[in-house]
């Protein structure tokens, strides 16, 4: 674990709308701190350095909270979907030693057969890993597979001490040849459409006609 992740946390007593404006506008960030059956603890972070640490998936945070000190895993991170301004972070207790379960990302390296491209359908898998060594990404190396190769989630590689908890039958990696779109065909059938309207469109006065020479 990056020894360069320790934040000085305040605890605060204020919630609510009002109280988060107050603390965004001084460049901090609201946060709530819970789990292992312990009471949550609202708390205030520095904006800049925590925006800093949480860049990657499944950061985890060494709480400095007066004095003591206090591992956090960041669980949820929820931002203003317009100017992309850190809004609230849900943080869990976690000790050393002890197992959690995360998504961790799925990292392609590598170029597929010439003519074929992998799709990657799992952009996360499910992983059970000990809290204080969570990877950053599982690589999946696609490497000269040819068209048709699947990767399942039990074909992957995992990290020392990593367990999936993911179905082992998960399609990660698809290779296949991409499908030719012929946009010929297109202006055909618009043609065709248009021809079929202006049948239509003529057989309609003459069946008023006929209808009105009836009467």
């Amino acid at each position: 674990m990056d020894e360069d992740n320790k934040i000085v946390a305040e605890e605060r007593e204020t919630f609510g709308k009002g109280a988060a404006r107050k603390i965004r506008a001084v460049h901090k960030i609201p946060a709530v701190l819970y789990g292992h059956g312990t009471e949550p603890k609202h708390l205030t972070l520095p904006g800049h350095e925590t925006a800093l640490l949480i860049r990657k998936a499944n950061a985890v945070l060494d709480l400095q909270i007066s004095g003591k000190s206090q591992l956090a895993l960041v669980k949820d991170v929820q931002k203003d979907p317009v100017h992309q301004v850190i809004e609230h972070i849900d943080l869990v207790v976690i000790k050393r030693g002890e197992k959690v379960q995360v998504e961790v990302p799925v990292h392609v390296e590598g170029e597929p057969a010439a003519g074929t491209i992998a799709d990657l359908d799992a952009h996360t898998l499910l992983l059970e890993v000990e809290a204080t060594h969570i990877p950053e990404n599982v690589v999946v190396s696609v490497e000269g597979l040819e068209d048709g190769t699947q990767l399942l989630a039990k074909d992957v590689e995992l990290p020392k001490g990593a367990t999936l908890i993911s179905e082992a039958e998960t399609l990660v990696v698809n290779v296949h040849v991409p499908q030719k779109v012929d946009l010929g065909e297109e202006p055909e059938a618009a043609e065709g459409e248009e021809a079929a309207e202006g049948a239509e469109a003529e057989a309609a006065p003459a069946e008023e006609t006929e209808g009105e020479s009836a009467e």
